[in-house]
């Protein structure tokens, strides 16, 4: 995994994730956007352009610390990006570990659209990126996914405060469903719980 996450431009970090990283990021509204941009696949310059405007989105929300370090929600080991695997296989985690967040330091080259994205592990490839990102002080959150006609990023601003994003974490971890990710499920609820009392979310209370 670190070959092909450097030849991006991000240097792994091992075992360096800050205690209390909340574990999992979903369910924003659009109260809790913050920023962020969409370019269709036909846009000039693709890669380039994506390139430009998630650095500008990074520095602008505050992804990166003092020495451009950041959070990249990575698969187990070698497992490549979901996007890969079989149709079955998506979103339950039923037969591969769920993503764990990994620290990274940005390089001074980088490419994180289009050979991030051709790795597999930041995308299906160049052109077509999709990960999630999140500032060593969970202060922001952002998102990349590929639709059926272009690009998205969305950048949260504290994601763990956001009323969506808690209570959409408060129903995953007891969702009582066979194909639910077990291992997530209890990486979820051990979070929630180690909150305090006035972080707690509405649902919660």
């Amino acid at each position: 995994m670190y070959r092909p996450l450097r030849r991006a431009g991000l240097e792994v970090i091992p075992d360096a994730v800050p205690d209390g990283t909340m574990p999992f990021v979903a369910g924003y509204g659009r109260e809790d956007i913050a920023g962020g941009f969409s370019h269709p696949y036909e846009t000039p310059r693709l890669v380039e352009r994506l390139n430009e405007d998630w650095y500008d989105l990074a520095v602008s929300s505050g992804l990166f610390d003092h020495r451009r370090e950041f959070l990249v929600l990575l698969p187990h080991g070698i497992y490549t990006h979901q996007a890969l695997l079989p149709k079955e296989h998506l979103h339950y985690g039923r037969h591969t570990p769920p993503p764990v967040w990994t620290r990274v330091r940005l390089l001074d080259r980088w490419d994180i659209m289009g050979r991030g994205a051709a790795s597999a592990f930041l995308g299906i490839r160049a052109g077509h990126p999709g990960f999630s990102m999140m500032a060593l002080d969970g202060s922001v959150y952002i998102g990349c996914s590929t639709g059926e006609i272009g690009v998205d990023v969305r950048a949260v601003a504290h994601p763990a405060r956001s009323e969506n994003i808690l209570q959409h974490l408060e129903w995953y971890a007891h969702w009582d469903y066979p194909r639910t990710d077990k291992e997530l499920q209890k990486r979820i609820a051990a979070w929630l719980a180690s909150r305090t009392p006035g972080t707690a979310s509405r649902s919660g209370r």
